[in-house]
């Protein structure tokens, strides 16, 4: 049987809801880990390490992947350039953008976005969103 949370470990939690809730609603806004640590109440260093310990990743990582998702859903439509979808999910430069996406999806976001994306056309938004969803690779073991 699992111990219920304190009310101060809960209230932490709480925060870095509202931290991470504010990068899936500003990703394209230009965050960074003292402005989301902010958000939280917490110092930059604490935030990072509560963060990671909360969700699996980093708050820079989360925040890439919520970029990345958003720059799919971009390309797919196909009436952008890579460049226009970098900076319009808050990218910061064109490289590491191209190399994130390119590390999380498995090709650039060229081959992304000339890739014939007809077939998702007849599914929900919800299901587009799960299987599109970028994956990290798996670690070598």
């Amino acid at each position: 049987m699992a111990t219920p949370m304190s009310e101060e470990r809960l209230d932490e939690f709480r925060r870095l809801r509202r931290a991470r809730d504010r990068m899936d609603r500003d990703f394209a806004q230009p965050l960074d880990v003292p402005a989301l640590a902010r958000t939280a109440f917490m110092s930059p260093a604490h935030f990072s390490r509560r963060f990671r310990e909360a969700y699996g990743e980093t708050p820079y990582s989360y925040l890439m992947t919520r970029r990345i998702e958003r720059a799919k859903a971009l390309l797919r439509r196909g009436d952008m350039s890579v460049t226009d979808v970098c900076f319009a999910v808050g990218a910061m430069s064109l490289g590491s953008f191209s190399s994130k996406f390119t590390q999380l999806v498995g090709e650039s976001p060229s081959a992304y976005r000339d890739r014939d994306h007809t077939a998702m056309q007849d599914l929900r938004v919800c299901q587009v969103m799960a299987i599109s969803r970028p994956r990290k690779p798996a670690s070598p073991a």
